[in-house]
């Protein structure tokens, strides 16, 4: 699996944690067919959204820490959609920080990336009478991607992590968690398998979103 290594190197990581705009509210135990994870609910403190995270290990802001920030994808992540590669994304993320002993999922709720769910069943609508992923946001009056990633960099500066190994495929949000102020050491590519229905699907993240898909 190739990798990339970054250079960047935030001034002040972590943050004077006044700054930070959310809360943990509750932390359990939860035993997974991926392996035993935490489980962190957060919530902001300047709007109503509400965060997950699924973490394990020591957080140290000095050790780079694997990372994978997933917004939620209602469809792929609980039922099983192939029409996208959300929820081989989210299983093989934990299953990489499993295997590593040490890491965090940070869950956001940005579904149909950041228009929400109804508005996503809008958008497959148009899909169905051949719109892609894009224009089918853009048919519907959103940009092709709406989603805020300052939130997701707080809370892993909350656990205590600085410096990251972050899990995508999104140089976007690569640039997104770099301008937050994490310490991006290294972007680990997610290849995952998936089914044909979801091949126009990853062309489009490709062509069209710049997304680093092998293929």
């Amino acid at each position: 699996m190739e990798r990339e290594n970054t250079t960047t190197k935030p001034a002040d990581c972590p943050p004077d944690k006044s700054s930070i705009s959310v809360e943990k509210v509750a932390v359990a135990k939860l035993p997974t067919s991926r392996g035993d994870f935490m489980l962190a609910g957060y919530r902001s403190l300047i709007s109503d959204e509400e965060f997950v995270v699924l973490y394990k290990g020591e957080m140290v802001s000095h050790f780079p820490t694997l990372v994978r920030i997933h917004s939620q994808c209602l469809t792929g992540d609980v039922f099983g959609s192939i029409k996208c590669d959300c929820g081989p994304q989210l299983h093989k993320s934990m299953e990489m920080i499993d295997a590593a002993g040490r890491g965090a999922v940070v869950y956001q709720q940005q579904e149909g990336r950041g228009i929400g769910i109804l508005n996503k069943i809008r958008a497959y609508a148009l899909q169905d009478k051949g719109a892609d992923t894009v224009e089918a946001n853009e048919k519907l009056g959103f940009a092709v991607d709406a989603r805020n990633y300052q939130q997701c960099a707080e809370i892993l500066f909350d656990l205590g992590l600085c410096k990251v190994r972050v899990i995508s495929n999104n140089p976007d949000k690569l640039k997104a968690l770099e301008a937050a102020g994490l310490h991006i050491v290294e972007r680990i590519p997610l290849d995952v398998e998936t089914e044909q229905p979801a091949a126009h699907y990853l062309r489009t993240k490709k062509e069209k979103l710049g997304h680093l898909l092998d293929f």
